[in-house]
């Protein structure tokens, strides 16, 4: 499972609302994990509308979240979780398998 927090669901909504996307019933939050930043692993976040065969989908705080199976080994139990506090904005994870993460919390290590 991957969940979502109020924020994170508050955020994605006004985000799907200002890139005027409005058939939200077809439209998810796609997330994975990529090779790459200061850790070795980073998240990325899109809007999507097309599932592939082996996509695992999610449903939490009303928002649908699809992720590739690879990504998903990384993200088990994962809360995806938004901050606009002074001392960083944005989207982050509360991932439970990552074994260090770096300073920007924008990549991590298993």
């Amino acid at each position: 499972m991957i969940y979502v927090s109020d924020k994170a669901r508050e955020k994605v909504s006004k985000l799907m609302q200002d890139a005027s996307i409005e058939d939200t019933n077809n439209y998810f939050l796609r997330v994975s994990v990529v090779g790459g930043g200061c850790s070795g692993l980073s998240y990325k976040l899109d809007f999507d509308n097309e599932s592939k065969p082996m996509d695992q989908v999610f449903e939490d705080n009303g928002v649908k979240v699809v992720t590739d199976l690879k990504s998903f080994l990384y993200l088990v139990n994962t809360t995806l979780d938004f901050s606009d506090g002074l001392n960083g904005k944005g989207f982050y994870f509360s991932n439970p398998n990552a074994s260090r993460t770096c300073g920007c919390g924008e990549s991590f290590a298993v």
